[in-house]
């Protein structure tokens, strides 16, 4: 059984953050943004009929609907470490990630707009 997925001390996020906005972030702190943002999207988004993966850190399912048991779900969101960061900080919207490709999205309900932002700004 998968293991799920739970937020990250603020303090360790905060620090996350800003070692990735000045360009020092590496893979552990990428990893821990990339778990805390999908444990949020998870609480937010509760359900399993969309695969979300964030390669190669991790997985979840999301969102209510058709419940998704074995096989490709019916709908996958695939989206790069960065990417993610960025829409769920709101430096980068869904539809512009979309346009310019970082973001696969397939299926009914492939559509993360309603939960984005998940991250509150910081100053």
């Amino acid at each position: 059984m998968a293991r799920t997925l739970t937020p990250a001390d603020p303090a360790e996020v905060a620090a996350a953050l800003d070692a990735h906005r000045s360009g020092s972030g590496d893979s552990s702190s990428t990893r821990l943004l990339v778990k805390h943002i999908l444990a949020l999207l998870t609480q937010r988004a509760p359900g399993r009929s969309v695969e979300v993966r964030v390669p190669p850190y991790a997985a979840i399912q999301c969102i209510d609907g058709v419940r998704h048991t074995r096989g490709t779900p019916p709908a996958v969101i695939e989206v790069n470490p960065q990417t993610l960061i960025d829409l769920a900080t709101g430096a980068l919207t869904w539809t512009a990630a979309v346009e310019q490709g970082w973001v696969f999205a397939s299926g009914e309900r492939a559509d993360l707009t309603p939960y984005l932002p998940l991250l509150t700004p910081t100053p």
